[in-house]
């Protein structure tokens, strides 16, 4: 990653009057799949997102990279096969950030759920009821079958409850089954390099955060500044819309048929539960409720994950983690795991996303679809232009949904696909050492070359993979010092993370480009000096500097749960920063 190179990222006056081939609403992680691909294909690109890069769900998952084991039982074997493939792929195409997760299924009976299951495969709606052994083996069967092409880990395993196990887990059970997923450690970051690769890929592609799409009228499409109200129009031969929850909204402005999607929200708490966590033992526990809720728990980083709920909303832009729904994760955690005690005082962070489902009838939000698919609007008699819509979706698949959305717009320009991204890597990705002896020299090789401790190198190899080599010589040189209050990172590596990497807004920093806030780690005097490295990194003033600390202390305490002192506003400061004048648009990312 090159400190020197022109950056892709860019603020809407810098491409106003430009033609693009294609412009694309939504810098989530569909969004951005597409646009790596459409770069790869030598298309030049315009991506655009009202909010933050990965603002919206594409921030709020479970971080699980996964094949989607409960689809089985609705008979989604095609959904599954491409998410285990998906998963395998990220497996070995961003080694530095997914990594294979050990799971273990707790079982208390032997014959249950197997009547369910069949009802649920039929189409119908059984009463709920505990999954058993027989039934969960053959779900992982199939689980490990539709997941062997591009195979990276073990197949499943069914033993009696282990002695340790018998401890962690309430009484009642009587066996587990293993099984291997994957987890990623920073979905936010992958998105920014998968960014950085497509226009690497296509230099004249570009992508604009916090910048809005007001409107399409012939081939010129009209943006908004979110940060100074500027606007700007470009050109396009065609329109890609990768919106997720705000689809509909989006397909408004752009004058196409609704609706399309709805909404249910995800609901996840990070827990500070040392007991819990060594527990684990570096494994994902994947239980029933007993109400029928598939819930999950796992080690996630130096803290532990826990998720989720899955609740209708119908507006994307007024939702929270409400107070029900932490102490629901928390009496869930309690009926799995007896002997542990567990409070609000544990949760250190919350985070809540809408998932974009293909509209549905179903009577409950877990029967619907996370398939996907790709629709288009033709032409209307406003707009000379085709919109393509990106409808439904999962993190696992976005490879996928973005190939296929790909072609159909390469069809619509009558260009041809000429790269597949199926064996592509992914940032510093590439270039990653392969086992642990190839890992340790490579640690050791940024520890000497840059003048680091090898504590440093690994964690820097860790959060950026192999690019790791070259940013820890540019810190080095720079200065290297780590932060007063949150000594995980460099007031250089948060300078940089300013500069290079798109960063309008201090929550932009603070809660997507680190992991500081997720790990429960944002503490008022770290948040204070962050903010004072942003200031200067970016050119703000003080009044800006207090506004933008306002904003993300806010965001952290309502929206997040982190418990920070209320930071007053600079009143001066209002008038010389528009974005104020309106909702803070990282509470409402596209």
């Amino acid at each position: 990653m090159s400190t020197t190179s022109a950056l892709p990222f860019v603020r809407p006056a810098a491409v106003a009057g430009r033609h693009f081939s294609t412009v694309i609403v939504g810098a989530g992680i569909n969004g951005v799949g597409v646009f790596r691909d459409l770069s790869l294909q030598g298309v030049d690109c315009l991506i655009v997102d009202k909010g933050d890069f990965s603002a919206g769900a594409s921030s709020a998952p479970s971080r699980m990279i996964h094949g989607g084991l409960r689809y089985l039982e609705s008979g989604s074997f095609s959904l599954v096969a491409e998410a285990t493939r998906e998963r395998n792929l990220l497996l070995r195409n961003a080694p530095h950030l997914v990594q294979p997760l050990k799971t273990v299924v707790p079982l208390s009976s032997f014959f249950g759920g197997l009547m369910s299951s069949a009802l649920k495969f039929l189409g119908r709606t059984p009463p709920q009821r505990t999954r058993g052994l027989l039934a969960v083996a053959t779900g992982l069967r199939l689980y490990d079958l539709l997941g062997r092409r591009q195979r990276v880990m073990p197949n499943h395993r069914i033993s009696r409850v282990q002695p340790a196990d018998r401890q962690l887990f309430r009484a009642a059970v009587r066996w587990t089954a293993t099984f291997f997923d994957a987890w990623i450690s920073h979905p936010e970051w992958l998105v920014l390099e998968l960014v950085r690769d497509a226009c690497r890929d296509q230099p004249r592609s570009a992508a604009a955060n916090h910048c809005r799409v007001m409107g399409c009228a012939g081939k010129t499409l009209t943006l908004r500044d979110e940060t100074t109200g500027e606007v700007v129009q470009v050109t396009a031969d065609a329109v890609v819309n990768a919106s997720g929850a705000w689809l509909d909204r989006s397909t408004v402005l752009l004058g196409g048929a609704v609706p399309r999607v709805m909404g249910t929200k995800g609901s996840h708490l990070v827990l500070d539960h040392p007991a819990l966590r060594d527990a684990l033992q570096g494994r994902m526990a994947y239980f029933e409720a007993l109400d029928g809720r598939v819930c999950i728990v796992y080690p996630f980083l130096d803290r532990v994950l826990v998720g989720s709920t899955d609740i209708p909303v119908d507006d994307p832009d007024q939702i929270a983690t409400e107070p029900a729904e932490v102490d629901y994760l928390l009496e869930v955690l309690g009926e799995v795991f007896p002997n542990l005690s567990f409070g609000r005082k544990d949760v250190v962070y919350t985070y809540v996303g809408v998932r974009p489902l293909a509209r549905s009838d179903a009577d409950k939000p877990g029967q619907i679809s996370r398939d996907h698919s790709v629709v288009i609007d033709p032409p209307s008699p406003s707009r000379d232009i085709p919109v393509v819509g990106l409808v439904g979706g999962k993190w696992t698949t976005f490879r996928a949904l973005a190939e296929e959305a790909t072609n159909e717009v390469l069809h619509l320009l009558g260009r041809e696909r000429t790269a597949s991204t199926r064996q592509l890597p992914i940032g510093g990705g590439s270039g990653m050492p392969q086992d642990a002896q190839a890992t340790e020299r490579f640690i050791e090789r940024i520890a000497r070359d840059a003048g680091l401790a090898r504590e440093r190198a690994q964690a820097l190899l860790r959060r950026y993979g192999s690019e790791a080599l070259c940013m820890a010589s540019h810190f080095k040189v720079a200065g290297d010092v780590p932060l007063l209050h949150a000594p995980d990172y460099s007031a250089v590596e948060v300078a940089w993370l300013c500069t290079e990497t798109g960063v309008i807004h201090l929550d932009d920093l603070v809660i997507r480009r680190t992991l500081l806030a997720i790990r429960g780690l944002v503490t008022d005097a770290a948040l204070a000096e962050m903010a004072g490295i942003a200031a200067e990194a970016l050119g703000w003033d003080a009044g800006r500097e207090r506004q933008e600390l306002h904003n993300c202390s806010t965001a952290l305490r309502e929206r997040h749960g982190v418990r920070l002192a209320p930071a007053a506003p600079d009143s001066d400061a209002v008038p010389a920063f528009h974005a104020l004048s309106t909702p803070h648009p990282a509470l409402s990312p596209t």
